[in-house]
């Protein structure tokens, strides 16, 4: 019999969270830690508020699974038991680290996975106004980051992306837009971007307009993140995005996770690995996964106030295991 704990935690962060959906003062995570045998696992999610979901509503449907899962719910049961999303996530994890710390290993080391000693890691830089954002992006680097990720809106693009490219003439930038440009002028601003040297960028339109780049002649990559959830997605994503972002929140768990990795790989796609605003209980559950892609986002963690413990070894722009 397992013992089984679910609950919700936040943490401050150390300076607000700015992106196009507005700011954030804090991560709101949910935590799952399974117990057996006197070894425990733990996983742990971010409801976002994007996909519906809350707090309240990725706690009731943990607790709508709880007494299979005492009982000994597998991971393959677990993904026909919960849609993908962040209550699937937090379980899914639960139960890869609670095997793998029952071979003793770690779940990179449980799946036979070399996962890198040092991974670049993008570094944000949240929406504000041109200068302070050009500060940041500087800041950033002089502090060791060499992949800067610059949110936008739909203000400003040229002001800013200007501002911090003059900032730091040598960084490599990708541009996240988090749905918050229309189609009407978005071939001037991939133009703009690419003359301004920028590597990648994210999720211009609205998922619901993807049509539009159906053909959409483009001087960068072009990648999917709220359009890409599962490996369901990657057939509407063929001839209009050339990257999809994986997020395990998205994914429902490391299990769709790396299923949706292999396929997308499969078929043409370049991979990116992303996260929410979370601890490095999160970032732990995806590093599997950071041998196999582009570009690795993973700073959530770089913004608490205060990490839990024990906390991976984030450095400005690395992560070193």
């Amino acid at each position: 019999m397992r013992t089984v704990k679910v609950y919700e935690e936040a943490w401050p962060l150390h300076s607000p969270f700015v992106i196009s959906r507005g700011s954030r003062s804090e991560a709101c995570v949910v935590v799952v830690e399974i117990e057996e045998d006197g070894i425990k696992g733990v996983g742990e999610c971010t409801p976002y508020p994007r996909y519906g979901e809350s707090l309240a509503s990725v706690m009731a449907q943990i607790m709508t699974i709880l007494p299979e899962l005492e009982k000994g719910l597998s991971r393959d049961a677990l993904q026909q038991a919960l849609p993908a999303g962040a209550a699937r996530n937090a379980v899914d994890c639960a139960l890869w680290s609670l095997e793998a710390q029952q071979q003793n290993q770690s779940i990179a080391s449980f799946l036979g996975v070399v996962v890198p000693q040092t991974i670049v890691t993008a570094q944000t830089v949240v929406i504000g106004e041109p200068a302070q954002m050009a500060a940041s992006a500087k800041a950033l680097y002089d502090a060791g980051a060499r992949l800067l990720k610059v949110k936008l809106d739909d203000h400003l693009l040229s002001e800013r992306m200007v501002a911090i490219r003059s900032a730091v003439p040598l960084a490599t930038l990708i541009v996240d837009a988090n749905e918050s440009w229309q189609i009407e002028g978005l071939a001037a601003r991939c133009q703009l971007l690419a003359d301004l040297d920028v590597a990648m960028l994210e999720q211009p339109l609205p998922a619901k307009d993807d049509a539009a780049l159906e053909n959409f002649i483009h001087p960068l990559p072009i990648c999917a993140d709220e359009s890409c959830h599962t490996r369901e997605s990657l057939s509407s994503l063929k001839g209009r995005y050339e990257m999809v972002n994986i997020k395990l929140d998205k994914t429902g768990g490391l299990t769709e996770a790396l299923a949706l990795a292999r396929q997308a790989r499969e078929e043409g796609f370049s991979l990116m690995l992303g996260c929410m605003l979370c601890t490095s209980r999160a970032i732990n559950a995806a590093l599997p996964l950071t041998g196999q892609v582009s570009f690795a986002d993973l700073d959530g963690p770089t913004w608490l106030a205060v990490d839990v413990s024990p906390a991976l070894n984030f450095t400005t722009g690395s992560l070193h295991l």
